[in-house]
């Protein structure tokens, strides 16, 4: 093989999909391509004109137009240009100009068929549409479930038996000889169908054998009242981090109101003990903000091994979500110690990506205090100090503050429950800019902490009254669909011209941020209670109000915009640098900007679908 066909075969074999090629036909292709050489301005194949070649970018940039000079994308090195043609046997339907001088690749048309005969991956590669190419995209960063069996099992797939339960009204005894008959470590206390407690053998060796209690006393006089529970679809690592931050060793699972079964520490253990999500188990254990800030400080370390280990965005985010959660649950324990039980009952609602499991490297604080209405003024210092206490605490262990001041620091985001009701009405019955903005904040909420019904009567009230207020939803797809994605008509990318990030893109605002403000639209729209992205659109799809093939293209682009992300804010923190959302085309390989492309796509078509629905473009 001479030095310039050894070069060919080189430049292919860095893209795709000819660098999937096997050896043997790699090796062979170069010498049936011909090099053409375009100055700059030259048409390489005009509109209407037949073709049966395919070209290949060597160097240079081509700009693909449409009739009436509409540009439509503009190809780079590595790029394969002309292939709708000579797979149709058609004319041309576009115009093909070097906009540089360039080094074209031509591959006859019989060779690009033999290929497509013989080569599967090639077949795929020109065969698929930018939704089929996502998803094995998205494929592709899954990789090896090795190393992390607990980041991708759900509490379903550990119920192995049916929950062994017993009335309240059971002796102590009884109940010990059926833990032992059934060779159960506890008991679920059910009456009328509905959970009461829980029973242990902790129980047992603490309060009856330690106490010298007797025997012959009913169960509920040890049992422990309105237990933890935790839904089956909950992921493996999110029953660990809630046993581990309250301290308790089982979990009642609960599908619908329904006892299903129970989950041990034991099951979880089995699971996979050399994890990296152990790290986090210390958090309970942690006496002061600075112990733990020395916890959360290794959660970029962590990130980063997950990145390597090509976990999904999605198992990251609710990762170092669970990691936040359980945090900030500490911070309010340790709070509340110092302070003194609180006046009234209270709901630490966290907003925003934490709300949504989607907390990522870098992420500030948002969150609120929903009180009991029986609130008054003379109790806002007991709740003025804990919250900056736990504000404090979070700052210190990494979560910046919102520059916003949406934290419960804020005497206006303190309030009582029927405070926060009129406050939703008046955003959803009333929207002017404020309550967009409020919206976008607001909305994304969920209880970590307190007493949760507190935040359920309140979404329960809000998701009562969107699914109707039609000027309100309009509102918000109009702002939804201003975020546009980081891409061109031509689909060329879309730089940020000036400042601290000039020629960067941003993968936050016209990307994730794009899908979260969609399927927020189509959540509130249905009445869909839940709040993660990915959960919202699966339940909107399920009512219809999406088609299964919007889910699925919306489902990957918003996962492989996601981990490039998280890939980029590991990388950073490797390189001492503070994270941002902001990255470097230069930075991506050739095939990791079309997948890009193709979901920024994707994100437009569906933005463009919302708009049509709601008529953005008469919203004032």
């Amino acid at each position: 093989m001479d030095a310039e066909v050894r070069e060919v075969r080189d430049f292919l074999a860095a893209h795709p999909p000819y660098n999937a090629l096997p050896a043997r036909v790699l090796d062979d292709l170069p010498s049936r391509l011909h090099v053409r050489y375009f100055r700059r301005g030259s048409v390489i194949l005009e509109l209407g004109q037949p073709n049966n070649s395919l070209f290949i970018l060597r160097s240079g940039a081509v700009d693909i137009r449409r009739a009436g000079d509409e540009l439509v994308e503009r190809s780079e090195s590595g790029t394969s240009f002309g292939t709708s043609s000579v797979l149709s046997r058609q004319p041309s339907q576009f115009r093909l100009v070097a906009i540089e001088d360039s080094l074209v690749l031509v591959m006859p048309g019989e060779v690009l068929f033999h290929l497509l005969a013989t080569q599967p991956v090639v077949a795929d590669f020109f065969g698929a549409g930018p939704p089929e190419r996502m998803k094995r995209a998205v494929a592709e960063i899954r990789g090896d479930d090795s190393g992390r069996i607990i980041l991708k099992t759900r509490i379903a797939d550990l119920l192995k038996r049916a929950p062994v339960t017993a009335a309240p009204s059971l002796s102590i005894q009884q109940a010990a000889q059926i833990m032992a008959r059934e060779r159960v470590s506890a008991l679920v206390v059910a009456e009328a169908d509905q959970i009461v407690g829980i029973m242990t053998d902790r129980d047992l060796r603490s309060k009856v054998v330690a106490a010298g209690l007797q025997g012959t006393l009913p169960i509920e006089q040890i049992m422990t009242r309105d237990p933890l529970t935790i839904p089956s679809s909950s992921l493996a690592f999110e029953a660990m981090l809630e046993m581990l931050g309250r301290n308790v060793h089982h979990l009642p699972v609960v599908d619908a109101g329904k006892l299903v079964g129970l989950v041990s520490s034991g099951d979880l253990m089995r699971l996979e003990t050399a994890n990296p999500v152990f790290l986090v188990g210390d958090i309970a254990k942690q006496t002061s903000a600075q112990r733990l800030a020395a916890i959360t400080a290794r959660v970029p370390r962590l990130v980063g091994q997950l990145v390597d280990q090509d976990a999904s965005a999605d198992e990251i985010h609710r990762l170092v979500t669970a990691i936040s959660d359980a945090t900030t649950r500490r911070l309010l324990q340790l709070a509340e110690a110092e302070l003194g039980a609180p006046p009234v009952p209270y709901a630490w609602i966290v907003l925003g990506s934490q709300a949504r499991h989607e907390h990522g490297l870098g992420s500030d604080q948002d969150h609120v205090l929903v009180l009991d209405d029986s609130v008054e003024p003379a109790h806002d210092p007991y709740f003025a100090a804990l919250a900056e206490q736990v504000t404090a605490g979070l700052e210190l262990c990494g979560f910046p503050r919102c520059p916003g001041e949406v934290m419960a620091t804020n005497p206006r985001w303190r309030q009582g429950l029927a405070a926060w009701k009129r406050d939703f009405h008046a955003w959803v019955l009333e929207p002017e800019a404020t309550a967009v903005l409020h919206a976008q904040i607001f909305f994304d909420a969920r209880a970590v902490a307190g007493r949760t019904e507190l935040a359920d009567a309140l979404r329960a009230d809000v998701l009562a009254i969107t699914p109707n207020a039609q000027r309100f939803l309009g509102h918000l797809a109009a702002q939804a669909v201003e975020r546009q994605p980081p891409i061109g008509f031509f689909r060329g990318f879309v730089l940020e011209r000036h400042g601290e990030h000039q020629a960067t893109l941003d993968l936050k605002s016209g990307g994730v941020h794009a899908v979260i403000e969609l399927a927020r639209v189509y959540a509130l729209a249905n009445g869909v209670t839940a709040v993660n992205t990915l959960e919202r659109l699966q339940a909107v799809a399920a009512l219809g109000a999406l088609g299964t093939e919007s889910l699925a293209d919306l489902t990957d682009a918003f996962e492989f915009i996601s981990y490039v992300r998280l890939r980029h804010q590991a990388r950073q923190y490797d390189q001492g640098l503070v994270p941002d959302n902001h990255i470097a085309p230069d930075s991506l390989t050739s095939l990791e900007k079309k997948h890009l492309r193709d979901a920024f796509g994707i994100v437009r078509r569906l933005q463009q679908g919302l708009a049509f629905r709601y008529q953005t473009h008469v919203m004032t």
